[in-house]
């Protein structure tokens, strides 16, 4: 189930900021040559996260799940001054791929790139965040949620990505990934440390907000 048709996510598209050169190559490139281009942020998404992060010029943002590093490039326009972005991915064969595509978004010195388990990785993250995204193995939303939770400054933004999980969550379905995505949204709806909503945007984008 898409949640928008083609011609009113062309029309969206025709009304918003193009897609900087580069992030178009880099769709371009992820569709022809990487295995499940699907879960690029590509052309709205990526300027929904750029929009985001310049609205709170960040110093330190996370990402959990690099993939191609679109996103991490949408991120990174909003970082203030020597703000720095970590990214974790846990497929070492996009390495040399990714680090390309960072040298050629002027953000290379920015970047800070793990390969590996982020459930190894983020404990030993001493930092304070200022806006997170979620985007990797939907089976451990929870368990980065959890991890990240207190590394994450009061007013800071958590974005968790494919809540909507293509429409699957109204469907009723009772396999195993549904189930965790729609445990996982009413984790967020319970917890009140937060104020949050969910976005129909692209595979639905849950927005919370550490009160």
């Amino acid at each position: 189930m898409e949640l928008l048709t083609e011609g009113l996510q062309a029309y969206l598209e025709q009304h918003m900021d193009a897609e900087p050169e580069l992030l178009a190559h880099i769709n371009r490139e992820t569709h022809l040559k990487v295995p499940m281009p699907r879960m690029l942020s590509g052309h709205f998404q990526g300027r929904l996260l750029s929009l985001l992060s310049k609205l709170q010029s960040p110093k330190r943002i996370l990402e959990i799940g690099t993939y191609t590093g679109y996103a991490t490039i949408c991120l990174a326009e909003g970082l203030a001054e020597d703000g720095i972005i970590h990214t974790i991915d846990i497929n070492e064969e996009l390495e040399d791929r990714v680090r390309e595509y960072f040298k050629k978004s002027g953000f290379e010195d920015n970047i800070r790139y793990h390969i590996g388990n982020a459930l190894e990785i983020i404990p030993g993250l001493n930092e304070t965040f200022d806006l997170i995204f979620i985007d990797a193995d939907k089976k451990n939303n929870g368990n980065y949620y959890d991890l990240v939770f207190d590394k994450v400054r009061k007013g800071g933004l958590i974005l968790v990505d494919n809540v909507l999980w293509s429409g699957k969550v109204l469907s009723g379905k009772n396999d195993k990934d549904t189930a965790g995505i729609l445990e996982f949204n009413k984790k967020i709806t319970n917890d009140k440390r937060t104020e949050k909503i969910i976005l129909p945007v692209r595979d639905g984008l849950f927005i919370i907000r550490k009160l």
